[in-house]
């Protein structure tokens, strides 16, 4: 009897496949709905003022809607045309490995179920308003689209004594990364985004503004349930992929250096990119030509 050996991406692809569900869309009730919309009113009041204007700009790109709980295959088919990305029902967490590799096919895992009425304010483990409110907005922006997949790449490769680098570095940018728009501090971390409480720490005086480096963001501890004291900003989403790679050339393990198969075409030179706006923001402003 002849034993079939599964190639290294077909294994990644079964243990993806094992977490992966469906959104019962009409499954949600209408307290369900209501949950969404009183946490979706809460914030966009506060960041049409405070958050980044790619945010902003992407909840309108995936049609985000204020009164229902988004359903995953609708948004995806206003998504996966712009960068690809789709956001993948699955149940339970990931372990780092296949979360950076679903990252590296720009599959972005989210939970469907919904928090309750009784706990607004705070649940410990992430909710579909935490993962499509807060997170799939940006993945409409093609600079950190780019950089978001080119993490779950490079994080893939790295040796497991790097995963604490790679951990910073997602924790800094994505989940409570600051945007600097000409003289104002934006938010666009989903755990800003999502919290309300986390977003007028980091932009009050409590919180100390760094400005980003690799260097700084891979260096500074951070406590998950703890309201953060320091967060970095950085100007361009540009800066986060040029981070990325420079992590990536520092870390990829020996076994892992060979050309992998990559999931989209080579990326542009963000740097070149101007915007539609003229302002300096370049591969971070939402009116990228």
């Amino acid at each position: 009897m002849q034993c079939h050996q599964h190639s290294h991406s077909e294994q990644i692809e079964l243990g993806l496949e094992a977490f992966n569900i469906r959104q019962d869309w009409s499954s949600y009730s209408a307290e369900d709905h209501g949950v969404w919309q009183t946490l979706y009113d809460r914030r966009m009041q506060h960041l049409e003022k405070h958050a980044a204007g790619a945010f902003l700009e992407g909840t309108k790109v995936i049609g985000l809607q204020r009164d229902r709980i988004p359903n995953l295959d609708e948004m995806n088919a206003r998504l996966e045309p712009k960068t690809g990305w789709r956001a993948v029902p699955v149940k339970g967490f990931l372990e780092p490995k296949l979360f950076f590799e679903s990252l590296a096919r720009r599959r972005f895992p989210t939970t469907v179920t919904i928090r309750p009425a009784t706990s607004l304010d705070y649940i410990p483990e992430p909710d579909i308003f935490h993962d499509v409110f807060g997170h799939v907005p940006l993945h409409a922006h093609p600079v950190f689209a780019d950089f978001l997949q080119r993490f779950g790449q490079a994080a893939a490769d790295a040796g497991d004594e790097h995963t604490e680098a790679f951990t910073r570095l997602f924790w800094f940018t994505v989940e409570f990364g600051l945007f600097r728009e000409r003289t104002e501090m934006k938010v666009y971390g989903s755990g800003l985004i999502s919290s309300h409480g986390d977003c007028l720490n980091a932009l009050s005086d409590k919180c100390v503004k760094r400005r980003f480096t690799l260097r700084d963001v891979i260096a500074q501890p951070f406590a998950i349930d703890d309201l953060q004291p320091v967060l970095f900003a950085v100007e361009s989403f540009g800066e986060l992929f040029a981070a990325v790679e420079e992590l990536a050339r520092a870390t990829r393990a020996p076994e892992r250096r060979a050309s992998r198969h990559s999931v989209q075409a080579a990326e542009p030179d963000w740097s070149t990119v101007r915007c539609k706006c003229g302002c300096s923001q370049t591969g971070g402003c939402a009116n990228l030509v």
